[in-house]
């Protein structure tokens, strides 16, 4: 299955020996980069975002791009991405490094699931503190309650560098687009990146109010009813109302008045 790329608004054109659909991927995910150090959702030059290439690039290979490892995310542009194979192999001649902890998790949940062509993952200090909770995230606030059914536990192993962890995240994956990963942090995947980042600004957003109310008391629960209620009548996800291209594009245009760097 292909992915959906919505070209990110620019008159800079793509180099070239590159193909077009790859720029635009590129400039997508450079975008998506500056977007979460503006949000404060980067952790030195730890994790990663990463995006599948759509088969018009790769003819149907599984390669994708991640971070140059190195790098924090405000310094991440369209060119100095890194695209690799599911092996961990370089493919553009790029001399950057990648890190292992990133393409190990990473490549297991773009080789494993189909429609993962985007996978997000963080450390933001609500994110770790729920994923560090027995219980984890609270069915009690208006953002938890659009997760109903939707999210996935995954129990900590220590740092993902290892490959034969992969299956068992899969397997705690299932088909739940939004994951806490226990003792350690959050990771969502999504058909396209704008839907993934708005499953994980959802996320995020369940664990900050979170947070901030248990620091106060005890939470009130929301049930199953209303919380499945919710969550059907969230449109914020479905591909047929944008999935989160609105939201993306509006912080785009907030991350352009700051810097543009991230379109060389």
């Amino acid at each position: 299955m292909n992915a959906v790329l919505k070209p990110v608004p620019t008159d800079v054109p793509a180099p070239a020996h590159m193909h077009p659909d790859e720029w635009q991927a590129r400039l997508q995910l450079a975008s998506c980069y500056r977007v979460f150090a503006m949000l404060g959702w980067t952790e030195m030059i730890y994790n990663h975002i990463t995006l599948r290439l759509p088969d018009s690039v790769t003819g149907g290979e599984k390669h994708f791009l991640i971070n140059p490892f190195g790098l924090h995310y405000s310094e991440v542009t369209a060119s100095n991405l890194v695209k690799i194979n599911m092996q961990g192999d370089v493919l553009d001649g790029s001399s950057h490094k990648v890190n292992p902890a990133g393409f190990v998790v990473h490549a297991t949940l773009h080789g494993g699931i189909e429609g993962a062509h985007c996978v997000m993952h963080t450390h933001t200090t609500a994110g770790v503190a729920v994923a560090c909770l027995k219980d984890g995230l609270s069915q009690s606030n208006f953002y938890s309650a659009q997760l109903h059914d939707m999210v996935a536990y995954h129990d900590f192993e220590g740092i993902t560098i290892h490959a034969e962890e992969g299956p068992r995240v899969l397997q705690s994956i299932g088909n739940k687009p939004a994951v806490i990963l226990r003792n350690h942090g959050l990771l969502t995947w999504g058909q396209t990146l704008p839907q993934t980042f708005a499953i994980l600004w959802t996320l995020q957003r369940a664990c900050e109010i979170q947070m901030a109310t248990l620091s106060m008391g005890q939470p009130i629960p929301v049930s199953e009813d209303i919380a499945a209620k919710c969550t059907r009548d969230a449109l914020q996800f479905n591909p047929n109302h944008g999935a989160g291209q609105d939201v993306f594009d509006a912080l785009v245009r907030q991350v352009d008045r700051i810097d543009t760097g991230w379109r060389a």
